[in-house]
C-alpha cells in the first residue's frame, strides 16, 4: 500500500472526539478491524502504531492492545518498528473457515431447535430471510449479504453457547473480506432464500437433525462455490 492510500485509509477513521480512556483499546481494536474488513487496509498493508494513535487521537498503548488482538485473531502479523502488516486470506484459508464453520452453525441450528424457539426469534429470522428475498429480487447483492450475515449471526447468538458464538465469530471476521471482494463476481445466490426457509421451518418445528442436516448442506455449498470462485478466477490471495 502507498502511502498515499495508506493515508486515505487512515482517513476514514473518525478521531474528532477524544475517547473514554477505559475503552480505547475496544475502539481502537473496532476501527481498525473495520478497515481491514472493508478492505480500506488491503492484504499487505502497514499502519504504524504512531500513525493510528494520531488519527485516533489516543495514545500508542490501547493502539498496541488492539493491534496484538487483531494478530491473535490471525488478521494481522506485527513488525518491529514497522507496526501491524495486514495478513492475506487464500482460497486454502477459505477451505478450512468454513469447513469449520459449517460444523460449528450446524450445532447451533441444532440446538436452537432442540431447546426451541420464541415467537419474536422467529420472526427475526423469518424477516432476515425476506430481506434476503427482496434483495434477489432487486439485484442487490450488497443487502442481500448484510440480510444474510444477520440471519446466521442470529442463529448462532440464539443457541446460548457464548464460546461457539465466540469462535464462529472471529471465522465470520476472516471470511468476511473474501465474500465481499467476490460479491459481485459470484452466481445470482438464487437458492438461499429457500435454504435459509427450509432451516427456520426445521426450527420452528423442533427438528434438530433436519435444522443441522439443512444448515451443514447449505453452509457446504456455499463454501465450495467460493473457493472455486477465488481458484478460477486465480485471486490465491486476498
Amino acid at each position: 500500500m502507498s502511502p498515499t492510500s495508506r493515508v486515505d485509509a487512515l482517513s476514514s477513521i473518525d478521531a474528532a472526539a477524544p475517547v473514554d480512556r477505559s475503552n480505547q483499546a475496544d475502539v481502537a481494536y473496532d476501527r481498525l478491524k473495520r478497515l481491514i474488513l472493508d478492505g480500506a487496509l488491503p492484504a499487505g498493508a502497514q499502519m504504524l502504531e504512531q500513525e493510528a494513535a494520531t488519527r485516533l487521537n489516543m495514545s500508542r498503548t490501547p493502539v498496541r492492545e488492539a493491534m496484538v488482538r487483531l494478530r491473535q485473531e490471525g488478521m494481522v502479523e506485527i513488525r518491529p518498528r514497522h507496526g501491524m502488516r495486514v495478513l492475506p486470506v487464500s482460497a486454502r484459508d477459505m477451505a478450512e473457515i468454513y469447513e469449520v464453520l459449517t460444523a460449528l452453525e450446524g450445532i447451533a441450528a441444532e440446538a436452537v431447535a432442540r431447546k426451541g424457539i420464541a415467537a419474536r426469534p422467529l420472526a427475526s429470522l423469518r424477516a432476515a430471510v425476506a430481506d434476503m428475498d427482496k434483495a434477489l429480487e432487486a439485484g442487490d447483492l450488497v443487502n442481500w449479504a448484510e440480510a444474510d450475515e444477520r440471519f446466521h449471526f442470529q442463529l448462532v447468538q440464539l443457541s446460548g453457547n457464548s464460546r461457539l458464538i465466540q469462535m464462529v465469530g472471529q471465522l465470520w471476521d476472516q471470511a468476511h473480506r473474501a465474500r465481499m471482494l467476490t460479491l459481485q463476481l459470484r452466481p445470482t445466490p438464487t437458492n438461499s432464500v429457500t435454504e435459509h426457509a427450509a432451516l427456520v421451518d426445521a426450527i420452528a418445528s423442533g427438528d434438530p437433525e433436519s435444522a443441522r442436516q439443512i444448515h451443514e448442506d447449505h453452509r457446504r455449498r456455499a463454501g465450495k462455490m467460493l473457493v472455486e470462485l477465488l481458484e478460477r478466477l486465480g485471486l490465491t490471495q486476498l
